[in-house]
């Protein structure tokens, strides 16, 4: 059963952020005092006395704006309030009641849902100033003083939250597979527009300006594939122009993303080609041991012919010679070309990242490898492999037990990573190697 939704809503700058990640506990949301910093949704497990929701951080309501990015947080704003089951709404004691507070407030009342007050930055113990009882006004309740910097009465702020919570009986525990997918690329490749075709709805807010998603999001889909969650991250830039704070966030957050992922879709923008951003974002989820694939984008807008995918194919792989392992894909976000092929990729790619070879197969594939190419020698020492296992998966690592641990270089490493693909596939994952000698010394 899916968990109940509470969006934490409000102006520009009144401290949702800094509430949402008090609430949940860590710094998922980028805080930084400059209005318009939170400008998609962001999605994370809350648990307060039992009950389990997810809590939604937004962008801050604009009511009444021309800028595009600002309509579009608007936009996204009321997409939460449409799918939440309880509204929070976050004011600021310091400025007091303003009119788009009072527009905020009449858009959550038409909407009909329950809204909990909160009036942020009451930051001094005690009573409530004389202030706080302006919020009043609103319409919306009784208020809730909460310094979310502190956390101060964010307890008393949750106690009204889960009094509106659905009634659940038997909350069910989701028993199938989740495959979690980061999306990542320089900006600009279409990460965003490729969540949205998936998600078939305004998920990410999508623009022509480079960097537009700072946040990295969390998207659930439910297909005939299996349940993934997609999380679109902001652009990777160069770190020479990563130049200001909120930028910098977006960067660490991208890696974060990579880490948490099983799946990486690496996009590649087709009308530009291959960049050495590109090869630097592909080393991110290479380095970690992700399941990777390269989606190739905006393949609706290259002059082709019935050469033109073969010939780019080459080029690519010549370009990402570091991942032999990863597919590619030729896809358009824009008119959804291939793109649900991509499910099917990921969900190969992902069991790929997973799988355990016994270690009677590993050790036969081993001895006829062995035998056909001689371990190298060195000053009349031949290398010798005892043996090799697998102890762990995400991604396939393989320990060798030798009598000399610097005699097995670089080229038969390769050779026998080879012929363990040839066998076992393990196309889209990297692979691990772990050397082990006499002493038990380990080398990677």
């Amino acid at each position: 059963m899916a968990k109940p939704i509470v969006a934490v809503v409000g102006r520009p700058n009144v401290g949702k952020s800094t509430l949402f990640n008090k609430l949940i506990g860590q710094r998922l949301s980028i805080v930084e005092d400059t209005p318009g910093v939170t400008r998609d949704r962001i999605f994370a497990e809350c648990e307060w006395c039992g009950r389990k929701f997810m809590l939604a951080d937004t962008g801050g309501i604009e009511p009444k704006t021309d800028d595009v990015i600002l309509a579009q947080m608007r936009n996204q704003a009321q997409l939460a309030i449409d799918q939440a089951d309880v509204i929070i709404l976050v004011t600021d004691l310091r400025s007091g009641v303003t009119a788009n507070d009072q527009s905020v407030a009449t858009m959550l009342q038409k909407s009909g849902k329950p809204v909990v007050l909160c009036v942020n930055k009451c930051d001094t113990p005690g009573s409530p100033p004389a202030e706080f009882y302006e919020f009043y006004n609103l319409g919306l309740g009784d208020p809730v003083a909460v310094s979310s910097v502190h956390g101060m009465g964010t307890g008393d702020l949750l106690d009204e939250v889960i009094r509106y919570l659905p009634d659940i009986s038997e909350e069910e525990d989701e028993e199938r597979d989740t495959i979690k997918v980061a999306v990542i690329g320089k900006p600009n490749a279409g990460k965003s527009s490729l969540i949205n075709c998936i998600a078939g709805e305004e998920r990410s807010i999508v623009s022509n300006i480079a960097g537009t998603t700072r946040d990295a999001i969390d998207t659930h889909i439910s297909n005939k594939y299996g349940d993934f969650i997609f999380i679109d991250t902001a652009g990777l830039r160069r770190k020479s122009k990563v130049d200001d704070a909120i930028e910098k966030y977006s960067v660490l957050r991208a890696q974060m993303a990579v880490e948490r992922a099983d799946v990486c879709v690496i996009m590649i923008d087709a009308t530009e080609g291959f960049t050495e951003q590109d090869s630097k974002v592909a080393g991110i989820a290479h380095e970690k041991g992700k399941a990777c694939i390269i989606a190739v984008n905006k393949w609706d807008a290259v002059e082709k012919d019935d050469k033109t995918m073969d010939k780019m194919r080459k080029q690519l792989m010549n370009d990402f010679s570091f991942m032999p392992y990863a597919p590619f894909l030729f896809i358009s976000a824009k008119t959804g070309q291939r793109v649900e092929r991509l499910f099917e990729l990921i969900k190969f790619v992902s069991e790929q990242n997973s799988l355990r070879i016994k270690t009677g197969m590993l050790n036969d594939v081993l001895a006829q490898a062995t035998a056909r190419v001689q371990p190298p020698t060195d000053k009349g020492k031949r290398l010798r492999i005892y043996y090799m296992t697998q102890p762990s998966t995400n991604p396939p690592t393989f320990v060798f037990f030798v009598n000399r641990a610097e005699l097995f270089h670089f080229s038969y490493q390769r050779y026998l990573e080879n012929q363990l693909r040839d066998t076992f596939g393990l196309e889209g994952t990297p692979v691990r190697f772990i050397i082990r000698e006499k002493g038990d010394r380990t080398t990677q």
